[in-house]
């Protein structure tokens, strides 16, 4: 056993045998303990040991040796126990940590147990375990997190209460599965939830916003309707509460709206109801604007578009009481001013026939609807419709005459222009000087060419005359006569007129030849017996001028034959001494148009027709007889 001892010291620790020692070998160093040998040696040498007490000594020594080498190998083996526990325990939880982390996305314990020491392969299970740990905490907190998020929007959605004021813990996770799929998972769920969430409030609001527009409307109480539904519906509510989203609350909350839209339309029917006669009544009384304003929101009930948004309390059911007490009121007050609207109402009917020139609906004249109202045969409602409509119609045929309208206006503003011209023309003053003259004469040239386009117009009114008359089956009639015979008649004038003219210029220029016929004898030349005529002489004149009437122009005249009297030759001769008729200036073409006075009912008088005279004049010194077309 000591050999074995002694070997297992050589080989464990290099030491020299203490047998050596005992032997008497000093001479083998030993390092420290060597040394110490050799004095104990030299100690036992000089104090006389014998053999057998120096090999005594020296097996204590290797007993005691031995129990201390023993002591050393068992804490060596207890301290080998150890790591090769705590190894397996750290592989055992880093095994544990890696199930439940996932082995994807884990760092992994890489040793080799041929090349590395039992104490560095704990060492590197450790930080490798306290690793897995932080991770696992960190996965554990977002697991926790999570989770607590989606138990909170649960429990919203079930309308069931949560503990809001807590905060997540990680002891309710379930720690063996700690994977990225799972917490994947569970956030997928939770963005499913959130947007459910939304969804939830953004209905809600909806609901709400319709609720509180709603009870504006109609004038309830908001927050005491939402506090029946779910009191942290209001802005009012507790901040710190969550609103409710859960399927109850909107369920209610669109019960709500809808009970709320039911009787919206059935005030808004009962509201109409009564503004519609509200207006009528308006209308009919002509009720001033300050009656008006306090009911105008009101009637945008009677509006078309749905969508147009009614004013605050507009559906109230104090704001339509109101309404009904305003119509009963203007109801009381029409019965006493139905005369009064009746001649209104007929006065506007005259006024647009007048502008019309025709004459109005007698059925509803002034003394006959009195008359029919104070006797009660007839309903003064019934009567105002009546003229309202001809009023209507009036209006319509105004505006389908209003082309034609124009046009007479300006026919007979170029009629004025014409009886104007006549006027002018008659005026002996008027190529005096001065501003006022040369104004008359710039007006007599534009009168001249507006009257060369009188034809023209009444061609292009009698052709929209005839066809409006195509179109409304019924004549145009203007100041009771019809236009349109009234528009032949000035054609016909205007011919006749043309053909007086023509008579008398040709009557003039017979009379200019007959005057120098009876001039010719008194002066022919000398010497020729043919002679020229010469100019009338003055005394010819004087004698001339001598037989007309007091007043007459000093133009030459025709003198008048007394042709219906003139005897049995019916034949005329001049004389030199007769006396000669006046020639009254040629009326111009204003007078073609004098019967429209007649047709429009002396409403205007354009012009008269030429009114002709024949008269007989006294007969010459000769015996002959001359006649003479005067225009009276």
């Amino acid at each position: 056993m000591g050999t074995e001892a002694i070997t297992a010291a050589e080989l464990l620790y290099g030491m020299p045998l203490l047998r050596s020692v005992a032997g008497g070998d000093s001479t083998e160093p030993g390092g420290g303990c060597g040394a110490l040998l050799a004095e104990l040696k030299q100690l036992w040498g000089e104090i006389g040991k014998s053999r057998e007490e120096r090999e005594r000594v020296v097996r204590e020594m290797e007993a005691e040796c031995m129990r201390v080498y023993r002591r050393r190998v068992d804490e060596a083996t207890g301290e080998r126990a150890l790591l090769h526990q705590s190894l397996a325990a750290g592989e055992a939880e880093i095994a544990a940590l890696t199930a439940a982390l996932g082995t994807d996305n884990s760092p992994q314990l890489k040793v080799n147990k041929w090349t590395m020491s039992l104490t560095e392969r704990v060492s590197s299970a450790t930080s490798l375990l306290e690793e897995l740990r932080t991770i696992k905490a960190e996965r554990t907190r977002q697991f926790a997190d999570i989770k607590w998020e989606i138990d909170k929007i649960t429990a919203e959605i079930a309308g069931r209460s949560y503990g809001y004021e807590g905060s997540p813990r990680a002891s309710e996770v379930e720690e063996h599965d700690l994977t990225i799929r799972r917490l994947s998972e569970y956030k997928a769920r939770l963005t499913s939830l959130q947007k459910e969430k939304s969804d939830r409030l953004h209905r809600v609001l909806e609901h709400v916003t319709e609720v509180h527009s709603l009870c504006d409307v109609l004038g309830e109480d908001f927050i005491a309707i939402v506090n029946e539904v779910h009191p942290g519906l209001h802005e009012t509510a507790d901040p710190g509460k969550p609103t409710s989203i859960s399927d109850g609350t909107l369920g209610s909350l669109a019960q709500v709206v809808a009970m709320l839209t039911s009787e919206k339309a059935k005030r808004a029917a009962m509201l109409r109801e009564a503004v519609v006669p509200l207006v009528e009544l308006w209308e009919l009384m002509d009720s001033p604007e300050e009656e008006r304003r306090g009911f105008r929101k009101v009637t945008a009930v009677l509006s078309p578009d749905k969508e147009e948004p009614l004013s605050s309390g507009v559906l109230s059911v104090a704001t339509i009481k109101k309404t009904e007490e305003e119509v009963e009121r203007l109801t009381r007050l029409k019965a006493g001013r139905m005369k009064e609207l009746v001649l209104k109402r007929r006065l506007e009917l005259e006024n647009i026939c007048r502008c019309m020139h025709v004459e109005p609906d007698p059925s509803t004249v002034p003394e006959k609807s009195i008359a029919l109202i104070d006797s009660g045969l007839v309903n003064p409602s019934e009567l105002m419709a009546s003229i309202d409509e001809q009023i209507a119609k009036a209006r319509e045929e105004l505006h389908s005459r209003k082309d034609i309208m124009d046009r007479i206006n300006k026919w007979l503003l170029a009629c004025d222009e014409e009886q104007w011209l006549e006027e002018y023309n008659q005026d002996e003053n008027r190529f005096s000087t001065g501003r006022i003259a040369r104004l008359n004469s710039k007006r007599a040239e534009k009168a001249r060419l507006i009257i060369t386009k009188i034809p023209a117009v009444v061609d292009n009114l009698m052709s929209r005359t005839l066809a409006w008359e195509s179109e409304r089956k019924k004549p145009f009639l203007y100041d009771g006569a019809r236009l349109v015979a009234v528009l032949e008649e000035h054609k016909q004038a205007r011919l006749r007129q043309e053909e007086e003219r023509r008579r008398l210029r040709e009557q003039k220029k017979l009379r200019t030849l007959l005057s120098e016929k009876e001039a010719m004898p008194h002066l022919k030349r000398p010497g020729s017996s043919f002679g020229r005529a010469a100019e009338p002489s003055a005394a010819n004149r004087k004698r001339v001028d001598a037989g007309r009437p007091a007043g007459a122009s000093s133009a030459p005249s025709v003198r008048s034959g007394a042709s219906s009297s003139a005897g049995s030759g019916g034949s005329s001769s001049i004389g030199a001494g007769s006396a000669a008729g006046e020639l009254v200036r040629p009326r111009s073409s204003a007078a073609g148009a004098g019967h429209c006075g007649e047709f429009f009912k002396g409403a205007r008088r354009l012009s008269g027709p030429p009114s002709f005279s024949y008269a007989a004049l006294p007969k010459g010194g000769g015996g002959g007889m001359s006649s003479s077309l005067a225009l009276s």
